[in-house]
């Protein structure tokens, strides 16, 4: 009966208004219009229900075609732990093995043939485990670095540790020994990996109509095959690959075009998650087929369609909330300059900083542990605020100093060292927090000096004697002075587990290595 009156003919509702004293949806008329308005919302609802399944499809079609490598067999090094967080490794491949890649180079196409290729571009994606913000962290290709032992791609066989460009690894041991390259220099766990090669990444731009770009001055590059005129220029994706790819401009310098490459997947990103683009039933299935047959992804990857959906579809989000381009903070290499180093401790606390992004939300740790309660600070508590001793719990000489630096980097108030002695002279196994029974805030300040450690420690009210205590100095912040009246003091013992401080407040010198609002815009590079 229902379908009936669904697909049956509905009289229209008649002209004139309803008489006064009645509502509109009073009498006979007024149900007819009712009628209307469901019948209207059904429809509504149908073409909503019909997009997001078109979506869907358009995205799991794609999906199905994406080219698989499986490389776990290949990772000979210890992996470092998984998060929460989603890391995936961009590679950009200059092979010239394949259709449409020879013509870059027929002498290349060779030794690709043979097992030889090198990358363009390595960059890792990092996207916070509660998938609304995404950080892309490029490594020059030039970077002199420790190549841990790897697999040879072709023969399969063990090749040593060495010291050479980041990009070697790629081109002897393939995509494992990149990755595994990537891990043991950063200690952040890649869980996926994207290679895309010219003729994909042409696919992908032609797929998107092209991106506009803008230049302070004019190109005309032979060895790139790119003639552009000053301003602004609409490039398909011959011309993309060309820009891209670009060396003999500006300052020539590999960092310039790691730049280059990061406006244009900047705007890329932004073309691909366009309202004109998602809303655009045809372009879009053009733009993700393109896409689907221009990468070679890991099988985990690949066949996980709801995480690929997810990420796509989250990716409109990650865009509003700001994607974050950076390069690994660098110098020149004073063996040759040519080539670059990376600049420490900078390198180190940017990857801390993504290796420590692991909670989903901030989470609410106990106030009163080993009552069974927990409890919100009752005021936001700044690192500036906690006053600090930092006890050496393990064997290992130093450890308190170390830690208590980390902690002072991130702007707590360390102010005292020492060592704690466990039953029976063992090592401390797991670090943790103790804070003054009689304080009332002190519960407060020690949720906040908790939720920077990691693993987190666990907390107990009632402090606990050091031995050798001394007062703590610091050259990376300000003498912390007296303490405000009532300011506890919390102690951090430090286990065999410690981890890391989580890093909140990274140098100057991987923000002057961002890329800014103004450089993603593109105005006129």
């Amino acid at each position: 009966m229902a379908r009936r009156q669904a697909t049956g003919a509905t009289p229209p509702p008649p002209d004139d208004h309803p008489p006064r004293g009645h509502r509109s949806g009073d009498g006979p008329n007024g149900q007819a219009k009712m009628r209307v308005l469901a019948y209207v919302s059904i429809g509504v609802t149908a073409v909503m229900v019909a997009g997001a399944l078109t979506a869907y499809t358009v995205y799991r079609d794609a999906f199905s075609n994406i080219n698989e490598k499986s490389v776990k067999g290949d990772i000979i090094n210890p992996r470092p732990p998984e998060t929460g967080a989603l890391n995936v490794l961009l590679v950009g491949s200059d092979t010239r093995a394949g259709e449409g890649n020879a013509k870059y180079g027929q002498q290349l196409a060779r030794q690709a043939d043979a097992g030889g290729k090198r990358t363009d571009t390595i960059i890792l994606m990092h996207i916070s485990p509660d998938r609304d913000k995404a950080q892309l962290i490029s490594f020059p290709r030039d970077s002199l670095v420790q190549i841990p032992k790897c697999k040879n791609e072709a023969t399969k066989q063990e090749m040593a540790p060495r010291r050479d460009m980041i990009n070697s690894a790629y081109s002897s041991g393939g995509i494992a020994c990149t990755m595994s390259t990537i891990e043991t220099l950063t200690g952040i766990r890649v869980n996926h990996f994207v290679e895309v090669d010219f003729s994909g990444f042409k696919n992908i731009v032609d797929a998107l109509d092209g991106i506009e770009i803008c230049l302070k001055t004019g190109v005309n590059d032979k060895a790139s095959k790119l003639v552009l005129p000053a301003g602004k220029s609409l490039l398909d994706g011959e011309k993309a690959l060309g820009y891209v790819r670009l060396r003999k401009y500006g300052d020539g310098s590999d960092i310039q075009r790691i730049k280059r490459q990061q406006i244009f997947l900047s705007k890329v990103v932004a073309k691909a998650t366009s309202s004109e683009l998602l809303t655009d039933v045809g372009r879009l299935r053009d733009f993700v087929a393109a896409a689907g047959q221009s990468v070679t992804m890991d099988p985990e990857l690949a066949n996980d369609t709801e995480q690929l959906i997810r990420i796509a579809m989250s990716a409109k989000e990650m865009t509003a909330n700001g994607v974050k381009f950076i390069t690994v903070p660098w110098g020149p290499a004073p063996e040759d300059p040519n080539r670059v180093v990376w600049k420490e401790p900078d390198a180190t606390e940017l990857f801390t900083a993504i290796r420590t992004d692991t909670e989903v939300t901030a989470a609410t740790p106990s106030a009163s542990a080993g009552t069974g309660t927990s409890a919100k600070p009752k005021a936001k508590v700044k690192p500036e605020q906690v006053r600090v001793q930092v006890l050496n719990g393990t064997k290992t000489v130093g450890k308190a100093r170390e830690v208590a630096d980390e902690l002072a980097k991130q702007g707590f108030n360390v102010v005292g060292l020492g060592n704690f002695e466990a039953p029976g002279g063992v090592s401390l196994p797991k670090s943790e927090i103790h804070y003054a029974k009689t304080v009332e805030a002190a519960a407060d300040h020690a949720v906040v000096l908790g939720a920077s450690v990691l693993p987190k420690p666990q907390a107990a009210s009632g402090k606990v004697a050091a031995t050798n205590p001394q007062t703590y100095s610091s050259t990376t912040t300000a003498a912390a002075g007296a303490a405000p009246k009532g300011t506890p003091i919390i102690q951090l013992v430090v286990g065999e587990d410690f981890d890391s401080v989580k890093v909140t407040k990274l140098p100057d010198s991987v923000q002057q290595n961002s890329l800014t609002a103004s450089e993603q815009r593109n105005v006129c590079t």
